[in-house]
């Protein structure tokens, strides 16, 4: 079976795309590995999002995902897609499972994944001290004492919510100072149990089975210095997750897909790319979800010109 559109990705953006597609009377399949995707695991609170002055990332996700499952147009399969490929007219998306689903246009929202530190220790220690999830993660180290890489809004939005579990949070920054709005940083300014250190370059993850230190090298006197805890979260951004569709597509310096401004159609006819997974300039929910509103109504009238 063909379908009118396939949509790779669950989270604000192609929750909104299928919406839609299906008003616009559209057979349409969206394939996802999981719901929410970073608005899911790292939005521990929402404030801008209108209509919802104070809400969770996964309350929210909970109430889109709930709205997708009232289309009547739209198949859901929980799976993650290999590869995209194009032949003559028609899209061909194979998914983990080595099962190929076709439509005539497909949708690319599959957001962006954390970036990860690439310190000693890191991967030996994931699930083990390390993480880059405080909603997932955050609770299990009640009363302990834990670092947060990164000093962004991100960042800080995670200390934030560890200042409620952990004894001791640590902001550690690699640059001069902090990048975060001015609202995050009086946030922390208020909270006694976070500590901030700038010029701060993590090099190292130790423990014995579980971490019990991160070793960090002060920029300004380059001398190593450690710190004793028990948890670690990286706040450092993203990378966009686009290896499926990577010969198909051209990519910005940050490896963001390229696309038209107005359509977000890529550099393949019928192919389309929302959220931030592209080189549009705002990350935010809302901007995800208008442009897989966007991106929906575009791929329609692409569909109207060729059939």
């Amino acid at each position: 079976m063909a379908y009118d559109l396939i949509i790779i990705g669950g989270g604000p953006a192609g929750i909104t795309a299928a919406v839609y597609a299906s008003r616009q009377r559209m057979n349409t399949l969206l394939l996802t590995k999981d719901f929410g995707g970073q608005m899911a695991k790292k939005a521990t609170e929402v404030c801008n999002y209108p209509g919802f002055p104070r809400i969770s990332g996964p309350e929210l996700i909970d109430l889109f995902v709930k709205q997708l499952k009232e289309q009547e147009l739209v198949e859901t399969k929980i799976t993650e897609v290999i590869k995209v490929e194009k032949r003559e007219n028609m899209f061909f998306v194979k998914t983990e499972e080595n099962k190929e689903f076709s439509a005539k246009a497909v949708i690319v929202a599959t957001g962006a994944d954390p970036r990860p530190l690439e310190a000693i220790g890191e991967k030996e220690f994931i699930g083990k001290g390390v993480g880059y999830c405080v909603t997932c993660d955050g609770p299990l180290f009640k009363k302990k004492t834990v670092a947060v890489i990164g000093g962004g809004n991100a960042g800080l939005e995670a200390s934030l919510f560890m200042a409620d579990y952990a004894s001791k949070v640590y902001i550690l920054e690699y640059g001069a100072a902090i990048k975060a709005d001015f609202q995050n940083k009086e946030d922390v300014k208020k909270r006694g149990n976070i500590e901030i250190i700038t010029s701060a370059a993590v090099k190292e993850f130790k423990g014995d089975g579980f971490l019990n230190s991160l070793t960090y090298q002060d920029l300004q006197s380059n001398k190593l210095k450690v710190l004793e805890l028990q948890g670690a979260f990286i706040e450092i951004g993203s990378e966009p997750a686009t290896s499926m569709v990577k010969d198909l597509v051209e990519f910005n310096e940050r490896d963001e897909i390229k696309t038209d401004s107005e359509t977000f159609q890529t550099k393949t006819k019928g192919l389309f790319a929302v959220g931030d997974v592209n080189a549009g300039k705002y990350k935010q929910i809302v901007t995800a979800a208008g442009e897989g509103c966007k991106g929906a109504l575009a791929v329609y009238e692409y569909l109207k010109r060729n059939g």
